[in-house]
């Protein structure tokens, strides 16, 4: 609740000190004496809209501190408000933005009448107080909402869209069969299937070459006849010339040796030449496997040993997407639960919210004639969707006038009452109701009913009123008196806490005019008896500084 409340150069507020008390406070006075700049400078440290033109005439500009408790914690917000520049905010004694204000605001006070601060004016508060009227089940929506929320996450991560998966995965198995159709038996069978390929290729010039250079060596008749000796009689020829001379016959040992490696070659090129035989039918396999290895290259890899890689990691993202797969038809089985679990939650609510809103518009109603709106209109519309998540109150606050949404309501005075008439059937709110205008229009019995009723509010809310009804402020716990006096040629607000005697002289003024009038003053009393019958026992439980 607002424990104390302090207000430097706004308006004709000069200085201003306000330590108020639980329960009902009544701000009274004479028009213009500054009773609605109260409430204003409470606007202000909420967050609302700053304007130079508030700034006391001659003063650098506008300060407004607020010290509020909650749950025990203690919350202290201002704001300065400048003659040239932005407005500041604080919290805690700490910078902040203007919005902040405003958000921590919506949980500590209420501001009713012709000011914007009133958290029943959005719809998101409207659905939760029908919620609380009927005491709406909504974890069984929420528990549906999450469950449905996380399974979409999982089915997001495992891919998106089940169709793209699918082809991925058939994609996959066919890369993958392709690969494995080919039996590859080693990382360099290509290379070994070229060197065949090359020389399956040239047999008819390799017979020719190995046929020429062993004619060479060895000899033979054709060639002996066109060219001379071979090699190998020439060497030998050699070998007995020098051997027959002791002088030169070491030059015969290595000629000898030579001799050898000839006949040696000789004898190879022939056995090689008996066993190389031409075979197209194994070239065209051969060139048959060397294109399938190109078209796997083309597609998986630069050489073998990328294909094999590329199979690895194909059969391991397969693994995963069939895993995937596999989760994602469970998944969709629990999805589809889901969905189900939520439209039955959700009718349901529904079905509450439906069946409620009647009974707290006529709730709101009856109220609302008490408070001197006798032929006022409640309605609790709710939107088509299953859960009525959309809620909207509007109000018909005079016979034949179409009903408004309560952002729409143009009289502050009637909302007001509106608003008290939905509080006095809600018991939840912020820790602090401010109402101005609220006895608006309003008078003899029907002034008495607000009275009543905002006195009823203050026993589990902080309640502060600006009223100029005495059969609205003899209700309040604690009446403060705002006057103007003329100061060093200036005018200027004071407040002071009137209790006792001066209440009733204060009272006695705003029944008759007549502060000192007798008749006045006995009503006065009578009105304070009365509300101390109500439960209410007036008096002074806060402080002015």
């Amino acid at each position: 609740m607002l424990v104390e409340l302090r207000v430097r150069d706004l308006g004709v507020i000069a200085d201003l000190d306000l330590v108020i008390g639980p329960g009902m406070t009544a701000l009274t006075g004479e028009t213009g004496a500054g009773k609605t700049l109260v409430v204003e400078a409470l606007e202000l440290l909420l967050g609302g809209r700053a304007d130079a033109a508030i700034v006391r005439a001659g003063a650098s500009e506008a300060v407004v501190e607020g010290r509020f408790v909650a749950d025990e914690r203690e919350v202290v917000l201002s704001r300065a408000v400048p003659v040239d520049g932005r407005s500041r905010a604080y919290v805690d004694g700490r910078m902040a933005p203007a919005s902040l204000l405003s958000e921590i605001g919506d949980g500590l006070v209420d501001l009713h009448g012709q000011h914007v601060h009133q958290s029943l004016l959005h719809q998101a508060a409207q659905r939760d107080a029908l919620d609380r009227f009927a005491g709406a089940d909504l974890e069984q929506v929420a528990q549906a909402r999450r469950e449905l929320t996380a399974i979409d996450a999982r089915l997001t991560e495992l891919g998106g869209d089940p169709r793209v998966l699918a082809r991925t995965v058939g994609l996959l198995r066919f890369q993958l069969d392709e690969i494995a159709a080919a039996a590859i038996t080693g990382l360099d069978e290509d290379e070994q299937l070229a060197a065949e390929e090359s020389l399956l290729a040239q047999i008819g010039a390799l017979r020719i070459a190995m046929a020429e250079a062993r004619d060479a060596l060895a000899g033979s008749d054709a060639y002996q006849a066109h060219a001379g000796l071979g090699a190998t009689d020439l060497l030998g020829t050699a070998v007995s010339r020098l051997a027959a001379h002791e002088a030169l016959s070491e030059l015969a040992v290595p000629l000898r040796a030579a001799q050898a490696d000839v006949e040696d070659v000789a004898r190879e090129l022939r056995l090689r030449a008996e066993r190389l035989e031409e075979d197209p039918d194994r070239l065209e396999a051969v060139r048959r496997r060397l294109q399938l290895f190109a078209d796997l290259r083309r597609k998986y890899g630069s050489n073998l040993a990328d294909v094999f890689e590329f199979e690895r990691a194909s059969q391991a993202q397969l693994a995963d997407l069939e895993a995937a797969e596999e989760t994602r038809e469970g998944l969709e089985a629990r999805r589809r639960s889901a969905v189900g679990l939520l439209q039955e939650a959700e009718e349901r609510l529904g079905t509450c919210r439906r069946q409620a809103a009647p009974k707290l518009a006529a709730a709101v109603e009856a109220h609302l004639h008490e408070l001197a709106l006798s032929g006022a209109r409640l309605e609790v519309r709710i939107g088509d969707d299953p859960a009525g998540s959309e809620v909207e109150f509007l109000l018909g606050a005079n016979p034949g006038e179409p009903s408004l949404p309560f952002a729409k309501v143009v009289s502050g005075g009637e909302l007001a009452r509106a608003m008290l008439a939905t509080r006095l059937v809600l018991s939840a709110a912020p820790p602090t109701l401010v109402f101005d205008e609220v006895d608006a229009g309003v008078g003899g019995e029907a002034a008495l009913a607000v009275g009543r009723a905002l006195s009823a509010i203050g026993r589990d809310h902080q309640v502060l009123v600006v009223t100029h009804l005495a059969q609205v402020a003899a209700f309040a716990d604690q009446q403060v008196l705002v006057s103007k006096s003329e100061a060093e040629g200036r005018t200027v607000a004071r407040v002071r806490s009137v209790t006792g005697e001066d209440r009733v002289v204060e009272l006695s003024r705003m029944l008759s005019g007549h502060p000192d009038s007798a008749a006045a003053r006995r009503h006065a009393k009578e009105l304070l008896a009365m509300a101390a019958r109500s439960g209410t026992a007036p008096g002074s439980s806060g402080n002015l500084q």
